[in-house]
Parts: C-alpha cells; sequence; structure tokens
C-alpha cells in the first residue's frame, strides 16, 4: 500500500537496554513492523537507490537488529544519510537537548541532527539521498515531537518520502482532546490533528499530506497482521523506551494527559522511577486529600494514590523528597488519559491556587490552545471537556480515508 509525502529520518548505533512494557497480561500476537514488510516483499523500492533514513534506537526488527544495520547490509542498497530527532540515535538525551550531527562508528555513515543546530535536512545534507526512509516508535500523542520532526523535513525535502510503519502504541481505534489550533503550533504540535489521535505513523502523515497541511511525495510499506484495537503489548514487538522518560505501557497510556503538568510549576515526575505516571510538588502538603478527591470523580480505568519521591538532580524540585500523587491504571481500555490530566490540573489548581504557577508558553502549546489554561482557573472545566469530545468526533470522521488497518 502507498501514501503521498516528503521527509527524512536516521540513526545509528549500539543498541540500547530494552524495557518490558507493564501492562495487561500479554497476547501472542504476530504483528509484522514495516522495516520487515520493507526487506522480505518490497525491496525493489528502494533497490538502486541512495538511501537516507530518519530514524532512532525504536527503529529495528523483531530480533532487535537496527535498521541502519538491517539498510546498510541490505544487497542493492547505499545508505548514505541518516537523520536523529529528539533525544538523538540511541534515544537516551535529555527531552530538549540540542544533539550535535556526527558520523556513525559501525558504517561510516555521516548522521545529521535534526534537533540541533537545524531542524529540517539542509541541501547539502541531502545531496546523496535519492530516497528518505523514516522507522521511529512513536506514542499516538500530538505532543510527541517525532512525528512533527518528520512532517518538517517532509515538507522541505523534496524527495520521495518512504515510511516503515508501527503500531500505535495506545490503539489506533481512540481519538480523545481538542483538535489543535495553529496559532499553537510548534514541534510537540505542528498541524490540526486530535492529542491523541489514534493514527500510525504512516497514517498520520497520508491524512497532513491529503489534507494538504504538507506538501510532500509520501509512501507508506504497512504493517501485516496488525488491527486498530491492539495496544502494543498484544502486538509481539518487543518494547523499547521510545524516550528516555517513557518506560512502561502504563505511563504512555496516561502521557496524553499527564504530559500537560510540564507546562506547570508541578512535576510530571520526571526524575522519579516513573516519570508521567507520578505527579508531585513540594507544597503538594495535602496529596491524601486531593487523591480522595479524584478518586471521588470516578473517572473510569484509573485510581489515585499517593507517595513521596526523591527527585534527581537536572529536574523541577531537584534533590528534595516530595509528596506525590500516584496515577493507577486500573482498566486501559476505559481510560480516558486526557480527561485524567485535565481534571487533575482543575483539582490541584483548585486546592493550591497560591501555589499553582503555569509555565504559559508550554503549557498552551501543549494544550494546543490557551482555552486549558483559561478553563482551570475560570471552572469551566466541564465546558471545555464537552466542547472537545466535539472535536474528538470531528477528527475521527476527517481521518476515517486515511486508514489502512482494521
Amino acid at each position: 500500500m502507498r501514501l503521498a509525502l516528503r521527509s527524512l529520518l536516521t540513526l545509528s548505533f549500539a543498541l540500547p537496554v530494552v524495557a518490558e512494557a507493564q501492562a495487561a497480561p500479554r497476547a501472542a500476537g504476530n504483528v509484522v513492523p514495516g522495516i520487515e514488510v520493507l526487506l522480505t516483499d518490497s525491496i525493489h523500492l528502494i533497490r538502486g537507490k541512495r538511501v537516507g533514513l530518519l530514524t532512532n534506537h525504536s527503529g529495528r526488527d523483531r530480533k532487535g537488529t537496527s535498521t541502519i544495520d538491517l539498510l546498510f547490509k541490505a544487497p542493492g542498497v547505499k545508505l548514505t544519510a541518516l537523520f536523529g530527532p529528539e533525544h538523538g540515535l540511541r534515544g537516551v538525551a535529555k527531552a530538549g537537548e540540542k544533539v550535535a550531527s556526527t558520523t556513525d562508528s559501525a558504517t561510516g555513515v555521516p548522521i545529521y541532527s535534526l534537533f540541533g543546530d537545524v531542524s529540517v535536512p539542509t541541501a547539502e545534507m541531502l545531496k546523496d539521498v535519492d530516497v528518505l526512509l523514516y522507522d521511529i516508535q512513536d506514542v499516538g500523542a500530538r505532543v510527541y515531537t517525532f512525528q512533527w520532526t518528520l512532517a518538517n523535513a517532509a515538507a522541505a525535502a523534496h524527495k520521495p518520502i518512504l515510511i516503515l510503519d508501527r503500531p500505535d502504541p495506545i490503539r489506533a481505534d481512540r481519538w480523545e482532546g481538542n483538535i489543535l489550533d495553529p496559532k499553537f503550533a510548534s514541534l510537540v504540535g505542528q498541524h490540526p490533528v486530535a492529542l491523541r489521535y489514534g493514527l500510525t505513523p504512516g497514517e498520520l502523515m497520508k491524512f497532513l499530506v491529503g489534507e494538504k497541511m504538507i506538501d510532500a511525495q509520501v509512501s507508506v510499506v504497512p504493517m501485516k497482521n496488525y488491527r486498530r484495537a491492539m495496544w502494543f503489548d498484544e502486538t509481539g514487538i518487543p518494547w523499547v523506551n521510545p524516550s528516555p522518560n517513557l518506560r512502561t505501557m502504563n505511563a504512555t497510556i496516561l502521557y496524553p494527559g499527564t504530559v500537560f503538568f510540564e507546562g506547570t510549576n508541578a512535576t510530571e515526575g520526571r526524575g522519579t522511577d516513573d516519570p508521567f505516571s507520578l505527579i508531585g510538588a513540594s507544597w503538594l502538603t495535602d496529596a491524601a486529600a486531593v487523591a480522595a478527591e479524584l478518586n471521588g470523580r470516578k473517572l473510569p480505568g484509573v485510581r489515585f494514590d499517593t507517595t513521596t519521591r526523591t527527585i534527581e538532580a537536572g529536574y523541577k524540585f531537584a534533590g528534595q523528597t516530595i509528596p506525590m500523587l500516584r496515577v493507577v491504571v486500573t482498566d486501559r481500555n476505559l481510560v480516558h488519559p486526557v480527561d485524567v490530566g485535565v481534571r487533575m490540573l482543575e483539582v490541584l489548581y483548585a486546592h493550591h491556587k497560591k501555589d499553582w504557577a503555569w509555565r504559559e508558553k508550554s503549557i498552551d502549546r501543549l494544550a494546543g490552545t490557551d482555552q486549558l489554561r483559561a478553563a482551570v482557573e475560570q471552572g469551566t472545566v466541564d465546558a471545555l471537556l464537552a466542547k472537545w469530545a466535539a472535536d474528538e468526533k470531528t477528527f475521527a470522521a476527517k481521518v476515517k480515508p486515511y486508514l489502512l488497518y482494521k
């Protein structure tokens, strides 16, 4: 199956530590990722061509061999350039940390960072590239930077783009949250899509091209045996942390909502053992009362407990032992992570107006609107979520023509 799109990407490295997903009992799936499909029955798409690759540590086959190594050794294929997104090729650089360009020691192929001095590939970077491939595992949330690095590169590259498709780890049959207001476009939300967008990387780019949000020449190598209702741990593909602070399935499920706390003076759990499942602050001395109020809301699929953590250096509240809320996923098929995040903002703000502070540019970029901040302050969250529910239906209908899987 094919798409239309233009984009770049790449990377190369030693394999990082693979963490096992934590969630419901694992089903023995047999999903074949795009890289394996390419090599087994679609290699003609790149044979005889000079290939650029945008990838990171998550680009690999089910045996753990990196896409870089697979393409470098593929007969009739010349790997000429690698492109890396946020967190770098190995996926270990901190969020927002600039990554330098370098050379891959194993293959001698140049590695161009698209999260450093430049964010899109230059003509010089592309001079030895005939086609650009993309192979990165994202998390199905608008606020992740990988898919927007791809979209921006695709729009700038003027080269054919081939996406090696991968699963939406939090199911591709769920749409949640608002459609981004273009006034708040950034690398954590570049185009008008829903916060939990329910698409694979290939489908997302197909949608962006089809709706003329980007002008690019894109094709997709689809997965085999993938179904939209699958959670990642039902696919049979080994779990790899998609970025340093998403380490479990449960955290990945919650991420589209708890990520909002990056835009506040409370911590989203970075610097702890369980980012995005733990939310806290030094001033959250009434954590038990806040947890009780949140539990009283009876939000589907989650429970709120209390705990404490000592925060690592380099993060909010570094070196301090602070009270925290733990968000426990009790039924992932029922949880609505965007609602969970918004309700947590609502309750914490109501309890701590004097302590609370927004990082205004950050929260508005993450939310794709300034209406979330206003609704929390004005006590109009119910109306906001009703409006966002309408956005969810609108977006679900809009993407339907671009779906590749049942």
